[in-house]
């Protein structure tokens, strides 16, 4: 904890410093999970929190984790598991840190269950605008947490999270896993909503890999396996990558068939399966570069460049995230299947994901859903993630119409964004759909915050430049900027994370 303090006053004198003069600046973390453009900064105005990135100690007696915000999941993970112990939700790749989980939004396949991430934090330690150092907890205590619910999902804006408590729960071994064939949208939609209310069932997600092919993955956490039975795995180069094994697990299964395939996978395994192509995304990879092949061969053959981290790296690197939709899509269960018709016509990307999530009131900066006008009401507490992410117009300009286009759609289905993407929405519009900043402007003066962006500030994406085709001239040039993307993942170092990670499964 010295060594903690130490590094939290340094950076509280950086920030005390900043107000001082009024000079904005802006946060090094050491790596990121959006995909929104990143700003220019000078490194003379730049606050670098990316020591903050270990994990303190384990009560196992009390069942929670004393963590940095910088440290990710798999390191969270990897620190528990040795005491029989796991974070409730875990976000399915292995580079989320805690602290973007907790500013951002971060809402998984146990989300159902536990509700997004922050609802797993029992405290939070933050370092105000004005540099001063505060403790919140979580607003369940009485009288308590405005701070702790404002910053959750505020992206930094109410100040910046420099330690979190999490809770843990009891880890298993396994978590035996069953995928349920559909033949609709409607009946994986149906299948879905049946899944999240069955006792039995620890996490819930599924796949449209199209609208006459859909599997809903459902996970229990078990110590048992059948004997005889060889533990899946998706960790490996040769393992399958988890979307493939669905969809093939699946194939000549019929919908609603009694018998569901069935896998048991270790625990860490199940936690991060996206991880290797990041979900499907990877599959973008061979069709932009067009010349490689995607076959197992070549998915084992370039297995360091096709982790999630890379990935990133390589996205951020290549400027293509300015041409790639990755968008989360908090839908009504009501109009999910209006949505999906929307998407397959307008985008026509697939797969899709499902996640179906505990849905929170507003005031929240996390997504909510407000059903339209005459649309008759079957889910009170529950919301269904839509994982929108695949290739869209190579012009800038018909891009972000198409994105606009979009948030117009979702609200129109009374669904809600996450703003780790690009976000076009116009100040006016984007503060209506929180229901006016009322609440969080009196908060920005609680807390000293005023010299800080607004959420709107650290979001929003100026569609007009964004629609020009001199941005990113040259690594637009197909290969050019994936080339660049692939040299800047290399430099990262970061396929050694994969390569040394001790929640992978080791076999007997």
């Amino acid at each position: 904890m010295d060594r903690h303090k130490a590094a939290v006053s340094k950076i509280a004198s950086a920030v005390r410093a900043f107000y001082a003069r009024n000079e904005p600046y802006r946060i090094f973390h050491g790596s990121t999970n959006s995909t929104r453009p990143r700003p220019a900064a000078s490194s003379s105005h730049v606050v670098d929190i990316s020591a903050l990135r270990n994990v303190l100690f384990v009560d196992a007696a009390r069942r929670v984790a004393l963590v940095e915000p910088n440290v990710p999941m798999d390191r969270l993970v990897e620190a528990t598991l040795p005491h029989g112990l796991v974070p409730p939700v875990v976000m399915e790749f292995p580079g989320i840190t805690a602290g973007g989980g907790f500013a951002g939004t971060a809402g998984e396949s146990s989300s159902f269950r536990h509700g997004f991430f922050d609802e797993t934090v029992n405290r939070v330690e933050m370092v105000l605008a004005d540099g001063t150092v505060v403790e919140d907890v979580a607003p369940h205590h009485e009288g308590k947490g405005d701070l702790f619910r404002g910053a959750a999902g505020a992206v930094g804006t109410l100040g910046l999270t420099t330690l979190l408590e999490v809770r843990l729960m009891q880890a298993r071994k396994f978590v035996e896993t069953r995928y349920r064939r559909t033949g609709s949208v409607a009946e994986a939609v149906e299948a879905v909503r049946e899944e999240v209310r069955k006792g039995e069932n620890d996490y819930v997600d599924g796949i449209l890999f199209g609208k006459d092919h859909g599997v809903v993955v459902t996970g229990r956490l078990t110590d048992e396996k059948p004997e005889g039975v060889a533990p899946q795995t998706f960790s490996g180069p040769w393992d399958p990558w988890f979307y493939l094994h669905a969809r093939d697990r699946t194939a000549a299964v019929e919908s609603g068939a009694a018998n569901a395939p069935v896998d048991y996978v270790p625990l860490g395994e199940y936690l991060f399966r996206y991880d290797r192509g990041g979900f499907w995304v990877g599959q973008a990879a061979f069709e932009y570069f067009k010349f490689v092949p995607f076959t197992r061969f070549f998915r084992w053959f370039l297995d360091d460049f096709l982790h999630t981290r890379m990935m990133y790296r390589a996205l951020h690197g290549s400027g293509e995230s300015a041409r790639f939709v990755v968008q989360d899509i908090a839908m009504p269960f009501e109009t999910t299947e209006r949505f999906v018709d929307y998407t397959s016509s307008e985008l026509d990307i697939w797969p899709l994901w499902l996640c179906p999530l505990k849905r929170r009131a507003p005031p929240t900066f996390h997504p909510f859903t407000t059903l339209p006008a005459g649309v008759e009401k079957k889910e009170e507490d529950m919301m269904l993630n839509v994982g929108v992410w695949g290739w869209g117009p190579s012009d800038p300009a018909e891009f972000v119409k198409k994105n606009r286009e979009l948030e117009h759609k979702v609200r129109e289905l009374g669904g809600m964004k996450w703003l780790y993407a690009h976000t076009y929405y116009a100040q006016d519009e984007f503060w209506s759909m929180y229901g006016g900043r009322r609440w969080y402007d009196q908060l920005r003066q609680k807390y000293n915050a005023g010299t800080l962006p607004s959420v709107w500030d650290k979001v929003h994406v100026d569609p007009e430049a964004a629609s020009s085709k001199k941005r990113h001239w040259l690594k637009r040039q197909r290969p050019l900027g994936g080339f660049y993307g692939i040299y800047k993942s290399i430099q990262s170092k970061d396929y050694l994370l994969h390569r040394h990670a001790q929640w992978k499964w080791k076999r007997e």
